[in-house]
């Protein structure tokens, strides 16, 4: 450790650090532009100069390191000078167009210019114009003028978002951020750029023009897309929402999100909104208050229940959907006697699991990893903050290996890749498992031929050395025809290797809805026999068959057949094979909880209050419950809904406990189940909402998907 004087202060920091670094634990603010924590240091804005005792002139305290006994002020005459005269320079282009400017009311830019500037410019010559770049959908450079050269968004792109998608060309009053080749900025992270720029050069294209920062009121949520758990700020204006923000959190997202998180809300104030509930009546669809939609729905349950049995009777769920609506849509099945209900629509095997398969370690030790091995992952798009963190990690010098079955681009380095076809997967761990069994002189699993190829060999040699390692599991091998034989393999790799195993878990609350049992516990039936036209009433609480589930397009076949279809969503869904549409409340209008990868569990409130007659989810599940005369549906808030769902006081848990949480396999399924290609959707049709979402819809990962394009 290293001790300063800052401002008549001691301040002790580690050895390395810079006397930005101690300032900040001392708790003095530098003023400064290009210095942001999560990125490297550029020191080439210059406006934290500070006076350092005994140097020749005014250093930049982001880029001086600490010495033992270093005297640095950062408010003297000198250090204050420096800073009003950086000031003036970077004003000199400026365009000073501050009440035209989407950023003002949050420029940093702005903010400093009220304690540093003049009060009038010594400059008369005519400013610099640069010319405006169109980069697709979601980022806005119409005033690149505005543009201060700090290169925060050169560095996220290329540190962060792992790819070099802007730069600086030119030199002197010539230089500007572009993407050279005039390509758009196709980085499922790319928002991330608009926060850290310090003036108005990059701002939300969505977004632009359509409120002023100090109309805005600031909601804290939690993202309903994948499995991260992003913390959310929810802007809204009149009980609209108007943007959506980071909110900090070391633990989940850092201060990041991706471009799903944060563009997705476009979709709630879309035409496709179900604002009022409706029933098909002779193929004709008419709009109807909520006592006749419940009441039919009831009286349609009770009759297909006493006509074909209980077992006739069953519910798709989204893992999208909260934690409350997802524990009362299985309690209302099981109260009429069924337990057909199931999560899990795009699987191809339904294996009765050991607990609740779960990440296997915290996020945060994502970021800290030495070895990985990722299995059945297209982890840049499925997963984009997971894969930031896995980034940095391979940047302090973690080998990432990767079983899949075609070459993708990460944007980070790879270490071993084995390319297999999906049905040779098993085989693939097999023979890492061989390679391992090799190394260390023990048997192979059972099963497994002893002799393992030069891949193999190589993945295994990474696994055995390092310390911090894990085994994860993506989307494709969660719903691959032989999940279970493959997490058994990868328990063993883990076990011989130190690997922690886990999935990387598909959406916002696939851990929770395994934690409250919204799949079959006795006997049930799953999703794919759901979908195989068994049922003669269907529940679809918060999905869409057709594009969620394995079945696709047989999906509305299957659930055609049936007698009545009841669809619970907050947008116009599943209208060619459904009876009733209930508008139900989407994350930012009804109070809830997600359960993320880790198993932690996060509450929100709503944000604005519900469009038209919407209303939230766990209501309509438990007022249709009480018509259906079910005893135990007796809640007053979503809190006592959460209290009964965990068994625990409201507000108290926090965290499934470990001995619920875990990835072991003792029953593997005899033989192989008949199955193509595991169905995994792509990085913008995942759910609902983003499917909806415009500017989403306009990107390039968008476009390659509809084309059918691997990305």
């Amino acid at each position: 450790m290293v001790e300063i004087e800052l401002d008549g202060q001691k301040v002790e920091v580690a050895e390395g650090c810079m006397v930005m670094h101690a300032a900040e634990k001392a708790g003095t603010y530098i003023p400064h532009f290009c210095y942001h924590k999560k990125l490297s240091i550029a020191a080439n804005c210059r406006m934290c100069l500070v006076d350092v005792e005994k140097a020749p002139k005014p250093m930049p305290a982001c880029a001086t390191p600490v010495t033992q006994g270093m005297i640095v002020r950062t408010k003297s005459d000198k250090a204050i000078k420096a800073q009003q005269s950086v000031m003036e320079f970077l004003l000199i282009n400026h365009p000073l167009d501050c009440p035209i400017c989407d950023q003002g009311g949050e420029c940093q830019l702005q903010d400093l210019a009220v304690g540093y500037g003049g009060s009038s410019s010594r400059y008369e010559e005519d400013k610099r114009v640069v010319f405006h770049k169109d980069v697709g959908p979601l980022i806005s450079m119409e005033e690149m003028t505005r543009c201060i050269h700090c290169t925060r968004c050169v560095r996220f792109g290329q540190e962060v978002g792992g790819v070099m998608e802007l730069g600086m060309i030119h030199r002197g009053e010539h230089s500007e951020i572009t993407t050279v080749a005039g390509d758009t900025v196709d980085s499922e992270l790319s928002g991330n750029m608009i926060d850290i720029c310090p003036v108005g050069a990059l701002t939300s294209k969505p977004f632009r023009y359509s409120a002023r920062t100090w109309e805005l009121s600031r909601r804290r949520s939690v993202s309903p897309h994948d499995s991260t758990g992003a913390n959310l700020i929810v802007q809204v204006k009149n009980h609209k929402v108007m943007r959506v923000v980071p909110f900090e959190n070391e633990a989940v997202n850092e201060c990041w999100i991706a471009d799903r998180d944060r563009f997705s809300y476009e979709a709630l104030n879309g035409e496709d909104r179900l604002t009022q509930p409706m029933l098909k009546q002779g193929g004709v669809w008419k709009e109807v208050d909520w006592q006749t939609a419940l009441e039919y729905v009831a009286n349609g349950l009770k009759n297909i229940k006493q006509e074909h049995g209980a077992a006739s009777v069953g519910a798709l769920v989204s893992p999208h959907s909260t934690v409350e609506e997802l524990y009362l849509a299985s309690a209302l099945v099981r109260g009429l006697g069924s337990d057909n209900i199931d999560y899990r629509l795009r699987n191809a095997q339904f294996a009765a699991p050991d607990g609740v398969r779960w990440l296997g370690t915290s996020i945060a030790s994502l970021s800290t990893l030495q070895r990985v091995l990722v299995v059945g992952s297209n982890l840049r798009k499925d997963h984009p903050l997971f894969a930031q963190r896995i980034r940095q990690a391979a940047r302090h010098g973690c080998h990432v290996n990767a079983v899949d079955s075609v070459a993708r681009d990460w944007a980070l380095p790879v270490q071993n890749l084995l390319v297999q076809s999906t049905s040779q997967w098993v085989q693939a761990l097999g023979g890492i498992a061989a390679a391992v069994a090799q190394e260390k002189g023990i048997a192979p699993p059972s099963g497994v031929a002893a002799v393992a190829d030069e891949s193999a060999v190589a993945v295994a040699h990474s696994l055995l050395s390092g310390e911090r390692k894990a085994v994860l599991l993506g989307n494709a091998a969660a719903h691959h025809a032989q999940a279970a034989q493959l997490l058994a393999l990868a328990n063993w790799i883990g076990q011989n290797t130190g690997a922690t195993v886990g999935y990387l878990t598909e959406a916002a609350n696939t851990v929770g809805a395994q934690f409250v049992g919204a799949r079959p516990v006795s006997g049930g039936q799953n999703a794919a026999q759901m979908l195989s036209g068994s049922l003669k009433a269907a529940l679809l609480l918060n999905t869409e068959p057709v594009h969620d589930a394995a079945a696709g397009a047989q999906a509305a076949v299957a659930l055609s057949a049936a007698e009545m279809v009841v669809t619970l969503s907050p947008f116009k869904a599943n209208m060619a094979f459904s009876d009733v549409l209930l508008p139900i409340a989407p994350f930012t209008e009804t109070s809830g909880s997600f359960i993320n990868a880790e198993g932690r569990l996060q509450s929100f409130h709503a944000v604005v209050r519900p469009l038209g007659d919407t209303r939230p989810a766990w209501k309509v599940l438990r007022v249709l419950a009480n018509l259906l005369a079910l005893p135990g549906f007796d809640f007053e808030t979503s809190q006592d809904v959460l209290a009964r769902a965990t068994n625990a006081a409201a507000g108290s848990f926090t965290q499934i406990p470990g001995d619920q949480l875990s990835n072991a396999v003792t029953v593997i399924p005899e033989g192989v189940v008949a199955a193509g290609e595991p169905v995994v959707a792509s990085i913008y049709q995942l759910d609902s909402l983003v499917r909806r979402a415009t500017s989403l819809q306009f990107t390039a990962d968008a476009r390659l998907a509809r084309e059918g394009v691997t990305p």
